[in-house]
């Protein structure tokens, strides 16, 4: 996905949104994204380690 600029990005998520809407899948775009993602958790990871928030939030909601 280009970031070229905010209007480009705007109208690639809208093209992105309107494919989900219709059900249509692009295995090549999906692989990207994953890859990206998995990219971005493994940099926050080294930068902060892991980060363990979801037993916080679940003791959090027992005592409201």
């Amino acid at each position: 996905m280009s970031t070229d600029a905010p209007t480009d990005l705007v109208y690639e998520l809208q093209e992105t949104l309107a494919r989900a809407v219709k059900g249509v899948r692009e295995p090549e775009e999906m692989r990207q994204a994953r890859d990206e993602m998995n990219r971005m958790r493994e940099e926050l990871r080294q930068k902060i380690g892991t980060v363990e928030v979801a037993v916080d939030l679940v003791r959090d909601a027992r005592n409201q």
